[in-house]
């Protein structure tokens, strides 16, 4: 995945099961390593951290990769965080990645799975 100019290394989480886990009972995550949890169609989205102990920031993106929420996102907390508006994918990543790197809402993610990927 390209955000701006830095490269991720993401876990793909496209299955119900994959995405009910996501990174559930991790020690920790590398420098530029996250989660992308990809779904089938666009809607609201609702996460929470129940058995999560890393802290994460989450962006939920369109279909077009466009970013439309970034939040933190406290471990164990079972307060559901949600996209707001209609997201196709999330990324999770190391609690203020995406503020160390200067990503933004309205930026694009690149080289996400397209429909005709899946």
């Amino acid at each position: 995945l390209g955000v701006t100019s830095v490269p991720v290394q993401a876990e793909v989480a496209d299955s119900d099961e994959e995405r009910k886990m996501g990174l559930m009972f991790r020690e920790s995550l590398g420098e530029d390593e996250g989660m992308l949890f990809v779904y089938p169609d666009s809607e609201v989205r609702h996460f929470w951290m129940q058995n999560t102990t890393i802290p994460l920031s989450i962006a939920f993106m369109n279909e077009g990769g466009n970013i439309l929420r970034i939040k933190d996102l406290t471990p164990h907390s079972e307060e559901r965080v949600s996209s707001d508006l209609p997201a196709m994918y999330a990324l999770e990543m190391t609690r203020g990645w995406f503020k160390l790197n200067k990503v933004r809402m309205g930026q694009v993610i690149s080289g996400l799975p397209s429909v005709e990927d899946r």
